[in-house]
């Protein structure tokens, strides 16, 4: 049985095939198009699956939609009239592209897949609790999602069993962790939907002076983690913008330009705001756990990406086990429409076990490339490479990462969800205090207070973090080892304000140890990925050290890259030292020219002539 899942229309649409519940191939539609987060249906993403898969329209069973657009625009008509008549402009703006388009997916969706297989739409929080639960590697857990907001619910909980689950307790809109989270991400001057994880990195460089201000006039939170928000404070009802005046006021002045400069207290809100975040998610899962019985937790839902909410929640051990769906936002709406209508729908049978991650793996499900392809390509861009085999060319790229060189790594099928996994990375030395801002300042084009994540190999991951159990998704933030500190600067961190913390060396591994000795781990096994497990232990016999700088394969503003086309441009672009596609070496220095023609286009790539 073959079923094409979809989400799109909010932000990060994607497509995903299962075949008896099975992933077969999955992407979101912003790798194709290059437009970060692209909301638009997502027919290049569906093309790509389709042909992964061998599968034309004609031969799926089922096509799945990530949520019910009909309530969602209940939702929307019933918000404005109960805050009209303000809210108009905001109104007139929504209404005509709903009954241009969205309430009219159906027949989208016929037009665009002409077949005659059944189209499902299950609720929004129903398709996240499957992607949670479903894709895990449990027989039974609870789960919890929670994001800004689907149709009318924000959060929910329940639990799986088997082949089914069921929703046991939700939350409703206007009330929404996911809002007030982007709420201050706009205060701060992030973009909502793109710079939440900004605002989860900058909150360690403040103190928490605002936790009571937030939790006196912003949010009613129950010790069973319900809660309710405090509207006189936020626009997004009816408005066009996510905050007012009042909430402007509470915090001291206006919301934050992109431009200018971060104040003190900036940092102290952003602290804040994570640390009301933090105690939420901890209340949420100690009240599931009650409810529920169950030991193991899923989560899923864009909250669910916020690395350090995850940790907290893994340090207070309220569950045994937990596993995080690794595009836990819209994006992974698409996989959890089509499990859910496999096993809820068609009641198939759920065999777990097979898979120690489940049968998300290690969330390689996008593009891949052969030798040949790259080779045509690199031929055709004039550039200059060495051909190696598997061993010389991971002992090749471990002594350039040795020398304090930065790697280009393009390998296998790209990762589906946020976080570069070990295929669309751009690595480097983790021991150099310089790393840090090279790669930001020079590389990314991005915020010098940003943090980099460690790939560190899983039998390895004690003596450096403190952490118990798997990461292999990149969502865990757990402490640096004390053995790894640096002490004697203990005290100076402490007196530092703001981003003079930057400055101050923290642990035997600066580049990815954050102002509050914390990183963001990806855990890495031979299961998960031969070769670059292979390449962390290359490393590790050259220099000691078990684990590498892991960032995503793009500048700032630009999705992760898809083609060797684009990772060619990124390196070409940036101070990347090395690239390595596939089995191919290229040294910067080696390059003569740039040539910026595509020998292969993405229409090529997905198969539409």
């Amino acid at each position: 049985m073959k079923i094409l899942g979809l989400s799109a229309f909010y932000h990060d649409s994607a497509a995903c095939l299962i075949e008896d519940g099975r992933i077969v191939a999955a992407a979101q539609e912003e790798r194709f198009t290059r437009k970060k987060h692209d909301d638009a249906y997502p027919a290049r993403a569906v093309l790509y699956c389709l042909k992964e898969g061998g599968v034309t329209p004609e031969g799926l069973d089922a096509i799945a939609f990530y949520d019910k657009p009909i309530l969602k625009f209940d939702r929307i008509v019933k918000t404005h009239l109960m805050v009209a008549p303000r809210g108009v402009e905001s109104y007139l703006k929504a209404i005509p592209l709903w009954i241009n388009k969205k309430l009219y997916i159906h027949s989208l969706l016929r037009k665009e897949l002409p077949c005659r297989a059944p189209i499902f739409f299950p609720e929004h929080h129903q398709s996240h609790a499957a992607s949670a639960f479903f894709a895990s590697p449990f027989d039974r857990a609870a789960f919890v999602t929670v994001d800004g907001v689907g149709e009318w619910t924000t959060t929910s909980f329940g639990a799986g069993v088997g082949n089914r689950i069921d929703i046991l307790s939700e939350l409703h809109f206007p009330h929404s962790l996911g809002l007030l989270y982007s709420a201050f991400t706009h205060y701060l001057g992030f973009k909502i939907n793109s710079g939440e994880y900004k605002l989860m990195g900058l909150a360690p460089y403040g103190e928490p002076a605002y936790v009571k201000t937030i939790l006196d006039h912003l949010i009613d939170l129950k010790e069973d983690g319900s809660y309710r928000l405090n509207m006189a404070y936020f626009g997004y009802c009816g408005g066009l913008n996510a905050i007012n005046k009042k909430f402007e006021d509470l915090f001291g002045g206006p919301a934050k330009t992109e431009e200018a400069s971060f104040e003190n207290r900036h940092f102290d809100v952003a602290r804040s705001i994570q640390e009301v975040l933090d105690l939420a998610m901890v209340r949420i899962a100690r009240h599931v756990r009650k409810k529920t019985g169950e030991r193991r937790l899923c989560l899923a839902g864009g909250v669910a990406l916020n690395c350090v909410s995850n940790g907290r929640i893994l340090k207070e051990k309220i569950f045994d086990d937990l596993w995080i769906q690794p595009a836990s936002s819209d994006a992974g709406g698409a996989l959890g429409a089509a499990l859910y209508v496999y096993y809820q729908y068609y009641k198939k049978a759920r065999v777990v076990g097979a898979y120690p991650c489940g049968i998300q793996k290690n969330s390689l499900w996008g593009p891949s490339f052969s030798d040949e392809e790259i080779e045509v390509f690199l031929k055709g861009a004039g550039a200059s490479y060495q051909k190696l085999n598997g061993q010389e060319l991971v002992a090749a790229t471990a002594r350039e990462l040795a020398d304090e060189k930065v790697v280009g790594w393009f390998q296998g099928r790209m990762e589906f969800g946020p976080r570069a996994l070990g295929a669309r990375s751009i690595l480097g030395d983790a021991r150099s205090s310089k790393m840090q801002s090279v790669m930001n300042l020079k590389i990314k084009f991005r915020e010098s207070f940003r943090p980099f994540a460690p790939s560190v190999l899983r039998e390895r991951v004690g003596e450096y973090f403190e952490i118990e159990g798997d990461s292999p998704y990149m969502l865990m933030v757990a402490p640096v080892c004390s053995s790894k500190q640096v002490a004697s600067n203990e005290r100076a961190l402490k007196n530092a304000k703001g981003m003079e913390k930057l400055r101050i060396l923290k642990s035997v591994i600066p580049a990815v140890t954050h102002v509050d000795y914390s990183a963001r781990i990806q855990t890495v096994t031979e299961t998960d990925d031969a070769l670059y497990h292979s390449l962390l232990k290359a490393f590790e016999k050259l220099t000691g050290c078990p684990l590498l700088i892991n960032t995503s394969f793009n500048v700032r503003g630009e999705p992760i890259v898809c083609t060797p086309t684009e990772a060619y441009a990124c390196f070409m672009r940036t101070k990347i030292d090395v690239l390595v596609l596939g089995p191919f070496l290229l040294k910067k220095d080696a390059q003569t020219s740039f040539a910026a023609e595509r020998p292969y286009s993405v229409e090529q790539l997905v198969g539409r002539d």
